[in-house]
C-alpha cells in the first residue's frame, strides 16, 4: 500500500449522551460541534469531530468489565508538564485517573468514563519511535510490559520539587509507590 491514513474519530455507543458529552467536553477540553437525539460531534482540534457519541433509539446497557468492547483510547501530550497541567485541571473539576502506570515507553494516567469506557492521557518517554521499539525489546519491558502504578500527586509534586522529567518518567521512580497491581483495576477485578 502506498497511502498511510491518519487516525480521524472514535465513535461510542450510549444511553447516557448528556453524561458523556459533558465529560469528553471536560477531559478533552473540547466542544460540541455537532448534537441532535441520535449523534453528537466534538472536537478539540482543528478535525471537525474526534469523539462521536452515537444513541440509538433502543436503551442501552453499561458494559461490563467482562464485555468484549474497546478498552481505551489515547491522547498523547507533548511534554510531562503537558501532562500534569491537564492532571490538575481535571482534578479540580473532580475528574480524577483510576489508575496512573509507569508503562516504561509512556507515562500514562487513565480516566474513565461515565459508560465505564477508560481514556489514556500520557506522554512518550522516547523522542524517536525506534527508542520506544528498542526499549519494548529490552530485558525490563519483557519482564512486565504493563509497569508499575503510581500516585499522580506525588509525580506532580517531585515535579515541582524540581525533578527532571527524565527521572519522573523511569520506571525506577514508580516502583517506590508499590501501588496494587495497575491490571486489576483496567480489568475491573478492583
Amino acid at each position: 500500500m502506498t497511502a498511510t491514513p491518519k487516525f480521524a474519530h472514535v465513535v461510542f455507543q450510549t444511553g447516557q449522551p448528556t453524561e458523556m458529552r459533558d465529560w469528553y467536553c471536560t477531559v478533552l477540553d473540547g466542544h460540541v460541534v455537532y448534537q441532535d437525539k441520535a449523534l453528537c460531534f466534538i472536537t478539540y482540534d482543528e478535525e471537525h469531530h474526534r469523539v462521536a457519541l452515537l444513541t440509538p433509539p433502543v436503551p442501552q446497557q453499561r458494559k461490563s468489565p467482562t464485555t468484549a468492547a474497546v478498552h481505551h483510547t489515547a491522547y498523547t501530550f507533548a511534554h510531562l508538564d503537558d501532562l500534569l497541567a491537564r492532571y490538575e485541571l481535571l482534578r479540580e473539576k473532580g475528574v480524577t485517573p483510576a489508575v496512573c502506570i509507569a508503562h516504561g515507553v509512556t507515562t500514562s494516567l487513565y480516566y474513565q468514563d461515565p459508560d465505564g469506557n477508560f481514556v489514556e492521557m500520557q506522554i512518550d518517554n522516547f523522542a524517536e519511535p525506534d527508542d520506544a521499539t528498542a526499549y519494548m525489546h529490552g530485558p525490563e519491558y519483557a519482564a512486565d510490559s504493563v509497569g508499575p502504578a503510581f500516585d499522580p500527586d506525588a509525580l506532580l509534586a517531585a515535579r515541582r520539587a524540581g525533578a527532571s522529567p527524565e527521572e519522573l518518567t523511569d520506571r525506577a521512580w514508580a516502583l517506590r509507590s508499590e501501588l496494587p497491581d495497575p491490571m486489576l483495576v483496567l480489568s475491573g477485578a478492583v
